[in-house]
C-alpha cells in the first residue's frame, strides 16, 4: 500500500469515476447527444480561461531554473526524485501579494507547479518548510488530480461524496508534502503558517494547536467540514506532528443536515452547491424537456403515419374504382380513426387526411401521379402543433 496515499482516496476515487462515467453516458443518452455540444463549448471556454491563466504564469512568474533561484530549484528537483516523478514539471516563483500558498495546474497535456513568493519568504527560519508546499502540490500531480476532475465532474457536486473525496485527496497530498519534508515538525509548522501568518508560525506552539481539533468537535464543526472540501487544518496539523493522531469523530446528525446540502467546490459552502445544483437541473432540463418533446412528436407521428396505411390504401381504391372523393372516412368503409385512437379527420377537397395525434396534427398528402390506385403516392407534411422536424424521414423522402 501507498504510504503517501490518504487510506480513503482509493476508495473514493474509484466511486466518484464509476459514478461520473454513469452520469456522462445518462446525459448523453438522455438528451439525444446534444449535451456533447454543450461540453464541447465548454471544453472550449477552459481553453480560452486555462490558456490566460498560463500565459499569465509564464510571462510574469519567474521560472526555477539551476540559474535562476537554484536553491529552489534544488530542492524542488529533489522532492521530485523522492516521489518518483520522472519528469518534473515546470516550475515558477509568482509575487504572492500577501498570500500564503501554492498551486498546480494542467494545460495540454503540460503540469506547472506555482510557488507564491510570501510562502516562500516566510520559511526563511526553516527552509525546509519549502518542501512541504513543493510535495504537496506535486501529490496532486503525481495522483493525477489535475486529471481525473473532468470524468468524475457530473458527481462531484453530490453531498458528503465530492466533499469527502476532495478531502481525501487533501490528505493525501499533505503525506506527499511531508515524504519531501526531513523533519515531520517543520512540515508540521510550514502548515500552521497558513494560520499563523508569516511571522508567527514558528512560535506556534504545536502541542497546543493539535489540541485544538478535540476542543473543535460537535454539530456545527462536524457539518461543516463534512460540506467543505478541506479538513480542519488544526487536525491537518496534527497529523502531520503525530502520525497516530486520531481525530475525534464527527457528530452524526450532522451527517443528516449534511447530506442535504450539495457540495460546491473548495472555494464555495452550502451556498454555492445548491446554487450548483440549481444550475445543473437548469441546464439539463434546458437540454433534455426540448430534446424529449421532440422525441415524442416523432414518435407520435411515425406511429401515426404507419398505422395510417390502411386507410391511406382504402382511398386510394375508393379514389380509384370512383374517381371521387368520398365525403367522409365512414363513407368509404374506412375507420375514423387509428388503432390506437388517434382521430383521423378526412378534407373533402383534397383527400388528405388529418391524424390528431397528442403531439400535435400529421397531414396525409395524396398526388396523383398515375392511373388506379397505384399512382397515387402519399406524404406527409406538419400540421397544427407538428414540426417539420418530427415528420418521419420516409413520408418526408417521398414527396
Amino acid at each position: 500500500m501507498d504510504p503517501w496515499i490518504y487510506p480513503r482516496e482509493r476508495a473514493l476515487g474509484t466511486i466518484t469515476l464509476v459514478l461520473g462515467l454513469l452520469a456522462w453516458l445518462l446525459i448523453i443518452v438522455g438528451t439525444f447527444g446534444i449535451a456533447l455540444v454543450y461540453v464541447l463549448l465548454a471544453f472550449l471556454v477552459y481553453v480560452f480561461a486555462q490558456s490566460a491563466v498560463i500565459a499569465w504564469i509564464k510571462g510574469t512568474a519567474v521560472r526555477l531554473s539551476p540559474t535562476q533561484f537554484p536553491d529552489l530549484h534544488a530542492r524542488f528537483e529533489s522532492c521530485c526524485r523522492t516521489l518518483g516523478i520522472d519528469t518534473p514539471p515546470e516550475a515558477y516563483l509568482l509575487n504572492g501579494s500577501g498570500a500564503l500558498n501554492a498551486f498546480a495546474t494542467r494545460f495540454f497535456g503540460r503540469n506547472f507547479v506555482v510557488l507564491l513568493s510570501d510562502v516562500v519568504d516566510a520559511m526563511d527560519e526553516r527552509p525546509d518548510g519549502v518542501n512541504f508546499y513543493i510535495g504537496h502540490e506535486l501529490g496532486h500531480i503525481r495522483m493525477k488530480h489535475l486529471t481525473g476532475r473532468l470524468w468524475r465532474l457530473p458527481v462531484l457536486w453530490l453531498p458528503l461524496l465530492g466533499a469527502a473525496y476532495a478531502r481525501a485527496q487533501e490528505s493525501t497530498c499533505d503525506l506527499h508534502g511531508r515524504a519531501c519534508c526531513p523533519d515531520p515538525e517543520t512540515a508540521a509548522r510550514a502548515l500552521v503558517a497558513l494560520a499563523a501568518g508569516p511571522r508567527r508560525w514558528a512560535g506556534a506552539d504545536l502541542a497546543s494547536y493539535a489540541a485544538q481539533t478535540h476542543e473543535n468537535r460537535g454539530f456545527w464543526p462536524s457539518f461543516h467540514e463534512l460540506i467543505g472540501g478541506y479538513p480542519w487544518l488544526t487536525k491537518r496539523v496534527a497529523r502531520l506532528w503525530a502520525p497516530g493522531f486520531e481525530a475525534p469523530r464527527r457528530n452524526p446528525l450532522a451527517y443528516v443536515l449534511a447530506f442535504f446540502v450539495p457540495y460546491g467546490g473548495r472555494a464555495g459552502g452550502g451556498a454555492a452547491g445548491a446554487l450548483i445544483t440549481v444550475a445543473i437541473i437548469g441546464v439539463l432540463a434546458a437540454i433534455a424537456l426540448p430534446a424529449y418533446q421532440d422525441y415524442t412528436k416523432r414518435a407520435a407521428a411515425s406511429q401515426a403515419w404507419l398505422m395510417g396505411a390502411p386507410v391511406r390504401d382504402g382511398l386510394a381504391a375508393y379514389y380509384a374504382g370512383r374517381e371521387e372523393i368520398p365525403d367522409s372516412l365512414s363513407a368509404a368503409s374506412l375507420p375514423e380513426q387509428l388503432p390506437d385512437g388517434t382521430p383521423l379527420e378526412l378534407d373533402t377537397d383534397s383527400m388528405t387526411v388529418m391524424a390528431h395525434t397528442a403531439r400535435g396534427t400529421l397531414l396525409m398528402v395524396p398526388r396523383a401521379e398515375g392511373d388506379g390506385a397505384q399512382g397515387i403516392r402519399w406524404s406527409c407534411e406538419a400540421g397544427l402543433g407538428m414540426t417539420e422536424a418530427a415528420l418521419p424521414r420516409s413520408c418526408r423522402d417521398s414527396d
